[in-house]
């Protein structure tokens, strides 16, 4: 009689098949193995695609942009001009005809050397017209050259002196020879030169120096119209204290005094920037890297809207600083960034290979195992060393496949990694040698039906594995 364990009931305790239990080691160790192989051409995909060049860069989206309305910006001065009719009277009478509230001025004995004896016929409007007024004012036939503001027709400025001068004095006789010529079929004037700057007297430096050393960051002299700085200013520069001076138009023809350079002696290391009537102008920090780049993005789209409109200072500071902060945020000039975004691919990329390697290894390992764990030729009628190493070779091969196969080679890649499988777990299960042997034939046929899809004579299996062996 049975004198083993037993359990409840009496009845014995059948111990579970030694087979059942390494079957499920087997089916464990193989979803390791096959999910290594898997990520490993998972991320031979990952970095291969991510290897492509790109010229976009970018650091931080600009916090500034802003909606303007037609007349919303305080740029209609509501002049009021005579009728058509009136106008075309007043021009037929007299070559240069300058209407109530005109604000340009100009070289008017140059100007009228220039058009004597001529057609030409200028008409001179105040700035800050609305756009039936400026559709009036293009009905008076007559007039050959009309100026709305400072703004010529037919011609505009397009350098950084020719803008000083037309929004820091409103000078506009450059503007007028130049159209004049294009009209009489002359030469071309000469190109105009920068403002002449001069030093300010310590009179006129003194109340500035005085009121921004208080603690306020804002002067404004008499005659300018800024208010207060632009509650967006703070993101045109990097933390800390920027100083504001305003100034209005100064006089033609006179040199202008030169308050950004005595303030940036009298606060050094500060950014400062500053106005005259139109123009703003960065002095301080970085001055020579950015400060005429910015002046050429900002007056070369927005200079002709100046010229015809009469916008308040505050409006004009806070579209440069507008464009300051853009310019900035896109990286332009070298000024610290307030935000510097950690890029995950740049950091990620360089750890793929080795993660690829490491997966190949696992892969590699877990297919080597059940061959080298002391089972020999005699012990395991399933196989013997030929086999074993076949296999271990075909399995290499396949894995180097794997990451060169396109949609040609897929299938009988497929086929043949199949084939390695059935082919591991016959040794594993002690099945006879023709079993296994029958499967890694199979296996190999597909991988060479690969190597030959592929273009690649030497990852036919008979060459790989003659290789190995040396």
């Amino acid at each position: 009689m049975p004198t083993g364990p037993t359990g409840c009931g009496g009845r014995p305790l059948v111990a579970e098949p030694a087979g059942r239990s390494r079957s499920r080691t087997l089916n464990r160790r193989e979803l390791v193995r096959w999910g290594a192989l898997v990520l490993a051409i998972g991320i031979v995909v990952v970095f291969l695609a991510a290897q492509k060049s790109s010229t976009t860069v970018s650091y931080k989206t600009s916090p500034v942009g802003r909606n303007y309305v037609e007349g919303a910006a305080g740029e209609l001065s509501g002049a009021v001009l005579p009728t058509v009719e009136e106008m075309e009277r007043r021009v037929a009478a007299d070559q240069v005809v300058v209407l109530d509230g005109a604000v340009a001025r100009w070289d008017t004995a140059l100007i009228e050397d220039m058009i004597r004896g001529t057609d030409e016929r200028i008409l001179v409007a105040p700035p800050g017209l609305t756009d039936v007024q400026q559709k009036d004012l293009a009905r008076v036939e007559s007039a050959t050259i009309r100026v709305v503001g400072t703004d010529v027709s037919g011609i505009s400025s397009s350098t950084l002196p020719e803008w000083q001068h037309q929004f820091i004095t409103r000078d506009i006789t450059f503007l007028l020879v130049a159209r004049i010529a294009i009209d009489q079929d002359s030469p071309a004037p000469s190109v105009v030169g920068p403002v002449e700057w001069r030093p300010p007297t310590t009179a006129e430096l003194a109340p500035a120096v005085r009121e921004l050393s208080s603690g306020t960051d804002l002067f404004v002299a008499p005659g300018a119209t800024l208010t207060k700085i632009p509650a967006d200013a703070e993101h045109a520069f990097p933390p800390g204290r920027v100083l504001y001076a305003a100034f209005p138009y100064q006089p033609r023809g006179e040199p202008v005094p030169d308050f950004g350079t005595a303030l940036t002696a009298a606060f050094p290391d500060t950014p400062v920037v500053v106005m005259y009537g139109s123009w703003v102008g960065y002095y301080g920090p970085g001055q020579a890297d950015f400060a005429d780049v910015v002046a050429a993005g900002y007056f070369g789209p927005y200079g002709d809207r100046l010229g015809r409109f009469e916008y308040p200072q505050l409006n004009v500071l806070g579209t440069y600083l507008d464009q300051m902060t853009n310019m900035r945020y896109a990286g332009v000039y070298d000024l610290p960034l307030p935000y510097r975004p950690v890029d995950p691919l740049a950091l990620a990329l360089p750890a793929l290979p080795w993660v690829f390697g490491l997966c190949v290894v696992v892969f590699l390992a877990l297919s080597v195992t059940p061959l080298v764990q002391g089972r020999t030729a005699a012990a395991r009628p399933g196989g013997g060393t030929g086999s074993a190493a076949r296999l271990a070779g075909l399995t290499s091969l396949a894995v180097e496949m794997s990451a060169l196969t396109g949609s040609a080679g897929n299938p009988s890649l497929t086929r043949g990694i199949r084939r390695l499988q059935s082919a591991t777990e016959a040794l594993a299960g002690n099945l006879p040698v023709r079993q296994v042997k029958l499967q890694l034939d199979r296996a190999e046929t597909e991988l060479a039906a690969t190597a030959r899809a592929l273009g690649r004579p030497d990852y036919q299996p008979s060459a790989y594995l003659a290789g190995l062996s040396r």
